[in-house]
């Protein structure tokens, strides 16, 4: 399987904020080719959203983000051309009535270019997954063993940037630790890869860990667009907010004042007798 130089990652100031509150702010980093960056903070953080952010399947409010040269939002559909996501939960779950198999070929049509099983195989082997039974059901599968499966379908997308959330979910410490000495291979590999967990044990000698809080609003930042501006997109486009225009009401008729163009209004017609 062809493997592609990684894609370095400039975030600088980035945040989110809604009107509900920030979802994070303040991230400043940079990842480059071939390293492993593991984002690590409680439930709630904001972990999946900078994730997708940085995928450019979700739009920052603050800040600034380049990932391979491409700015996002301004480009984020070549950003998403270049970067693949693992299992991300309530994004791109796996459907347990599936067979692996099938995950496999579907994902496999998808691509731009066509791959043989012989392409299925190498995902799985890079993933750590190479003795898996692919006529199993999905549901059959350990929870590691779904993890890998979902960083196995990413890589078939050969992308240059890889992100992968929730990386301890579920798993036992060993487990983590070998997931993430997994993360870690791919990266020596020339991979940049992107994580978020919970606990950052697994990853402290192999990886650049960096906490992630929900801060306030940035103080130079500016006020917050609305919410509907920073909606999540799974493998969809990202679109642009659309302004909504309050309905004209015989109400707000009668109040809204006259634009005065600067002509005098008709003198009244004089009825002849």
């Amino acid at each position: 399987m062809r493997r592609a130089t990684g894609a370095r990652v400039e975030a600088n100031g980035l945040a989110l904020r809604t009107r509900q509150g920030p979802v994070y702010a303040g991230v400043t980093f940079t990842a480059l080719p071939g390293s492993l960056t593991a984002f690590h903070a409680t439930s709630g953080s904001g972990r999946t959203s900078l994730l997708l952010s940085l995928a450019g399947r979700m739009r920052p409010s603050h800040g600034s983000l380049h990932v391979d040269g491409h700015p996002v939002p301004a480009s984020a559909r070549r950003v998403r051309r270049v970067s693949a996501l693992g299992l991300f939960d309530g994004v791109n779950d796996l459907d347990e009535r599936l067979r692996v198999t099938e995950h496999l070929s579907e994902r496999t049509h998808l691509r731009l270019r066509p791959a043989g099983r012989s392409q299925h195989r190498a995902a799985l082997s890079d993933a750590d997954l190479p003795d898996v039974d692919t006529r199993a059901l999905v549901r059959d599968l350990s929870m590691v063993e779904k993890r890998r499966l979902g960083v196995a379908l990413a890589l078939l997308e050969e992308p240059r940037l890889l992100l992968v959330d929730n990386a301890d979910h579920g798993l036992t410490p060993d487990e983590q630790a070998d997931f993430a000495r997994t993360l870690g291979k791919l990266a020596d590999a020339g991979l940049t890869v992107v994580a978020s967990c919970t606990d950052a044990t697994a990853f402290q000698d192999r990886a650049t860990t960096i906490p992630l809080t929900r801060g306030a609003r940035p103080p130079s930042a500016e006020p917050s667009e609305p919410s509907g501006r920073h909606r999540r997109f799974g493998a969809g486009s990202l679109l642009p907010g659309r302004r909504r225009v309050p309905r004209r009401t015989p109400e707000t008729e009668q109040e809204a004042p006259e634009r005065d163009t600067g002509e005098q209004a008709p003198a009244p017609r004089k009825e002849h007798t």
